[in-house]
């Protein structure tokens, strides 16, 4: 790629044409996803025994271990278990999540892997749980801030509004902290706690004597090691401290927001900062390596379809009540 290309030019990327010539079909896309999962040799995701059987007898299930005597796939122990999707759809959605900016809605999804849109939604979802959220805590110089999500109090119902004014009423805060030397970024939702919170995330994201650099929100007033610009009377960059490197995190996820998803429930909004915390912290990494880092991740975790829509509030003998984006 030339390198006076626009963006981070040293990334090898793949084109559309490419990632169907990777994945024509289901056999190409499980050999794949194979070689990623198991790179250091097969074992059992169940027990961990490497004395596993294959071929098997079973239509789906081409392993089984000997020792635990269960038949599994390389779906098994993830979130594409239980999916009647082919590896292909799998592989082309997490190459189309992966390489979307600004997401990727599930009715394009629906439309473009020739899915229906509720098996695109649980798609999503599960390759959104996918993403590394844990991370060490930065030691470096980090800026921290917040931001809010949700419609205008002004565009609601008369009955659903909770203030004639402006501001954060009625919406899900979200703070982040970024690194200012890898660039990389620690998010998570706000529940209602007033400043408290947002002092704690910073603190367990920051080693001991990390300078946070921050707006003038009282808040983060009490944080030891702190400098602040006042944004309120103009003023975006004093010195070292300003937080334009995360207002351009929140410009990508807030076009995000209006432009692909048109709505984030604060039920599922975790999921959405999760997926965009972490294409960002992937984002120097080549294409395939960002598909090999979401497919190594993917152990261990598991997101059912009952458990996504799942309404603890009901009264009994009520149907669940989908929460989802709009996502037209």
């Amino acid at each position: 790629m030339a390198k006076n290309a626009p963006g981070k030019h040293w990334r090898k990327g793949i084109s559309l044409a490419e990632i169907f010539r990777m994945f024509p079909d289901d056999k190409a896309a499980e050999r794949w996803i194979v070689k990623v999962r198991w790179q250091d040799g097969l074992y059992c995701p169940r027990c961990g025994s490497v004395n596993v059987q294959n071929p098997t007898t079973h239509p789906t299930m081409p392993y089984r271990c000997r020792d635990c005597r269960k038949f599994f796939s390389p779906k098994t122990g993830t979130p594409m278990e239980s999916s009647n999707l082919g590896y292909q759809v799998w592989a082309i959605a997490i190459y189309l999540m992966t390489t979307g900016l600004k997401g990727a809605a599930s009715m394009k999804l629906h439309r473009d892997l020739n899915i229906t849109q509720k098996s695109a939604w649980h798609l999503a979802m599960r390759i959104r749980e996918s993403w590394e959220r844990s991370q060490p805590p930065f030691d470096g110089e980090v800026e921290a801030d917040e931001s809010y999500f949700g419609g205008k109090e002004r565009n609601k119902h008369w009955k659903n509004r909770q203030h004639a004014g402006r501001g954060s009423v009625g919406k899900a805060g979200v703070v982040a902290v970024k690194d200012r030397k890898s660039g990389r970024v620690q998010a998570a939702v706000l529940e209602p706690g007033g400043g408290g919170q947002l002092r704690r995330f910073v603190l367990d994201s920051t080693t001991e004597g990390t300078m946070v650099y921050t707006d003038e929100a009282q808040a983060y007033r009490r944080l030891p090691q702190h400098q602040s610009c006042s944004h309120s009377i103009g003023k975006w960059v004093d010195g070292k401290a300003h937080t334009n490197g995360l207002e351009s995190f929140w410009s990508l996820m807030k076009r995000g927001y209006h432009g692909t998803y048109h709505k984030m429930s604060h039920k599922h909004l975790d999921r959405y900062v999760g997926e965009f915390q972490g294409r960002h912290n992937n984002r120097p990494l080549d294409t395939e390596d960002q598909m090999i880092e979401m497919i190594r991740v993917m152990e261990g975790r598991r997101l059912r379809y009952r458990d996504l829509i799942a309404d603890n509030g009901l009264k009994s003998g009520a149907r669940p009540r989908r929460k989802c984006d709009s996502e037209l």
